[in-house]
């Protein structure tokens, strides 16, 4: 095996753990492949025999090429984060495949998600690669640049916020489904009562459906009544797991219609996430969903 094999089945062993960095920076599955093959490419141009901590520079590497593109994204005014839905990672009830587990590891649910593009570029790296893969700020602050202080600081704003914005969510699997499914029962039985009773006061409904705007729905009665209108969807509305958690995928011959993605805080539906955009749920493998 020569140095480049052996340097490429190096990395080949943190590639899962950068996609995970990648898609809590990027929200997009693609778009964290490519920063993640970015980091292959600045690899193969280092002198790796000087790289002390193969893992901790690979995280910090993929960590500056998401803030770049984050950046890009502000700089030309394309493709604003609020105005977009997460990539959901989809997998059957029965559970995630190991490598969606590992992308998923620490819950990293859509809600969260859309909480965390709502903060600024230094914001999300500061938080991602400090709370959830335990980078010290020591080696984020020459990234954002600014001092280990600075860095702190950042890490810290972005945490009230989350926190702020994104309730712990139910973890029993169990529960979460029980949830989901008398949303269902409510919404297909036209069951208005019923509907308002599943929904936290203050429910959240986010639906992307590709247009320029996310359309919005506050408040249980508003969303109860959005949520009438699944009675007339046709399909087959599957249950899987979305991010990890319960969730519903509309499935039409064979492909995705939608995704339905819940978020349940104490027995209640605190957020439901919608992708109904035909252009990326045309991406989807619904196959293992039965």
């Amino acid at each position: 095996m020569d140095e480049r094999e052996f340097l490429a089945d190096e990395f080949e062993k943190h590639r899962v753990r950068l996609r995970a960095v990648a898609y809590r920076m990027l929200g997009s599955l693609a778009e964290a492949d490519d920063a993640v093959q970015e980091s292959w490419f600045r690899l193969s141009r280092s002198d790796a025999g000087a790289i002390g901590n193969l893992g901790g520079w690979l995280t910090t590497v993929v960590g500056r090429v998401c803030l770049d593109m984050l950046r890009s994204r502000t700089a030309r005014r394309e493709d604003p984060l609020e105005e977009r839905l997460p990539d959901p990672v989809i997998g059957p009830e029965s559970g995630l495949d190991p490598e969606q587990e590992a992308l998923m590891a620490d819950s990293v649910g859509l809600a969260l998600l859309v909480v965390l593009q709502s903060l600024t570029p230094a914001e999300r790296l500061a938080f991602v690669l400090h709370d959830t893969f335990a980078v010290p700020f020591e080696d984020i602050a020459p990234i954002v640049g600014r001092s280990p202080a600075a860095a702190r600081q950042l890490a810290s704003r972005a945490r009230r916020r989350v926190r702020g914005a994104a309730p712990v969510p139910e973890r029993d699997p169990a529960r979460q489904r029980e949830v989901v499914q008398a949303f269902q029962a409510a919404a297909q039985g036209g069951d208005f009562e019923a509907l308002v009773a599943v929904l936290d006061p203050d429910v959240v409904l986010r639906a992307d459906t590709g247009a320029a705007e996310l359309t919005v729905v506050h408040g249980a009665e508003a969303v109860a009544g959005q949520a009438l209108l699944f009675r007339g969807v046709g399909g087959r509305a599957r249950p899987a797991l979305v991010n990890g958690a319960a969730g519903v995928v509309g499935v039409v011959d064979g492909q995705a219609r939608s995704v339905l993605s819940f978020t349940i805080v104490d027995g209640r539906i605190a957020a439901i996430d919608i992708l109904a955009d035909p252009t990326r749920l045309a991406a989807l493998d619904v196959t293992a969903l039965g």
